[in-house]
């Protein structure tokens, strides 16, 4: 396989019509048999896979080239996943819009090139596919959620955590689900999987949620100011699922559709196994 096949793949996989901008090839490449991926993959990752004979590396994490500086576009994406959840799309949009600059501008200083320059030079093809694994960690949790708690009305917050943890890569990892708004006897209400599109979408998108019927919010993860915000709104819940199990779920299966095609995959740089 070719690295523009390998990128396809996963977008076809996360059931997208086209390439993320925080997704792509970065350094280009064919002929790939040997691939070590991980959540972070940068100069050092590169330099071992480089050492150790392999033809790819695959980061999650959108941490150098076009990926990273492009971040921010794909949280655009947030109004259609708040839209879903009943939030009008006007307010969808004022509600990430302040979220989205944000995080323009501290791309914007960063050293965007760092990693996928070590790459040029040592010429590893190197990819990122970051929406696409965290569509696929999104759907992943949604779907196993609502088929637990589908006709369970008095659902409590606990009860969604412990549901959590029959996933395997939250059962594995070294972090587990943590409640930071609410408590393990307050009623669940509608809970709501946010995992993918960029980052977090701050207070603001937390509130348009909950004033949209969400009674708990999960996310991946989520700033302190955020959490103090949702305490201080006390509307929702919020669960923080675990951010390197989190995209582990998504990466994980991203990985078995490459070993489907008689790729060999090491799993490395903070992945979590399922």
């Amino acid at each position: 396989m070719n690295t523009g096949q390998i990128i396809d793949l996963a977008v076809k996989l996360a059931g997208l019509k086209e390439v993320p901008e925080d997704s792509g090839v970065i350094v280009e490449g064919d002929n790939i048999k040997r691939v070590l991926a991980g959540i972070d993959m940068e100069a050092a990752e590169i330099m071992l896979a480089k050492n150790m004979g392999y033809d790819l590396v695959l980061t999650h994490h959108p941490t150098t080239g076009n990926p990273r500086l492009n971040l921010h576009q794909v949280m655009n994406r947030q109004i259609d996943r708040m839209v879903e959840a009943q939030v009008p799309i006007n307010k969808a949009q004022k509600a990430i819009r302040e979220k989205i600059e944000e995080i323009g501008r501290k791309l914007h200083v960063s050293n965007y090139d760092r990693a996928a320059s070590v790459a040029r030079v040592l010429e590893m093809p190197f990819i990122g596919v970051h929406t696409p694994a965290d569509v696929l960690s999104e759907k992943r949790v949604a779907s196993h959620l609502e088929k637990t708690f589908a006709d369970k009305p008095k659902t409590m917050v606990g009860d969604v955590v412990e549901a959590m943890l029959e996933i395997g890569e939250y059962k594995n990892a070294l972090t587990r689900p943590k409640i930071v708004a609410g408590s393990e006897k307050d009623y669940a209400g509608k809970v709501w999987v946010s995992m993918a599109r960029g980052t977090g979408g701050g207070p603001d998108v937390a509130k348009a949620y909950f004033e949209a019927g969400v009674g708990t919010l999960v996310v991946m993860h989520m700033q302190e100011d955020v959490i103090k915000a949702i305490k201080e709104q006390n509307i929702g819940n919020a669960i923080v699922a675990g951010h390197m199990a989190s995209d582990s779920i998504g990466m994980n299966q991203v990985l078995s559709a490459l070993e489907k095609q008689n790729l060999e995959v090491t799993r490395a740089g903070g992945i979590v196994n399922g």
